[in-house]
């Protein structure tokens, strides 16, 4: 009897990693959203080429720029979060597979986010600067020091999980 209810259990406990799948749907729909504002920016700046000042236009690319870096990160998470806890992708050997999937295991996947979420504030903390210089913001010191301050503890992060990985013996493998 014992061992019956052991049996059910580590099966029922193996496929609720099943209860993931529509989160992974939902990250698919947050990269619609994304395309939408992508093309939404994109029409802007086209519509606005002549009107546009230099630096106005260099900060509605860096948006586009933002906005690319986050569908990356969604991909990256959609795709290795899938492959690492729920199921294998059988893309049937496409030449279009991405090279890198299927090798990113969880370590090497929170190296990949840290570092896009290092370029994506570097971004935002690059068109903040924009915005001051130009006279446009109304940021103060304070509140530009927080956004330096917090770009600088995501790169203390990244420089953290990459040397604990490499304690931990993962660092060959990415």
């Amino acid at each position: 009897m014992a061992l019956w209810l052991e049996k059910l259990l580590e099966r029922l406990i193996f496929r609720s990693r099943w209860l993931m799948a529509p989160m992974y749907l939902g990250l698919v729909g947050g990269l619609v959203v994304l395309l939408v504002k992508f093309i939404q920016e994109f029409s802007h700046i086209i519509l606005h080429v002549t009107s546009l000042s230099e630096q106005e236009t260099v900060l509605s690319l860096l948006a586009l720029v933002d906005i690319t870096l986050v569908g990356n990160l969604l991909i990256m998470v959609i795709f290795s979060g899938y492959e690492n806890f729920v199921s294998r992708i059988d893309t049937a050997d496409s030449e279009d597979r991405p090279e890198w999937m299927g090798k990113v295991d969880y370590s090497g996947l929170k190296i990949k986010l840290i570092g896009s979420i290092v370029a994506i504030s570097a971004i935002d903390l690059l068109k903040a600067f924009v915005h001051q210089s130009a006279g446009e913001a109304h940021i103060t010191n304070e509140q530009m020091a927080w956004l330096v301050g917090i770009h600088l503890t995501f790169i203390i992060t990244g420089v953290l999980f990459a040397w604990m990985d490499k304690i931990a013996g993962h660092g060959k493998s990415h």
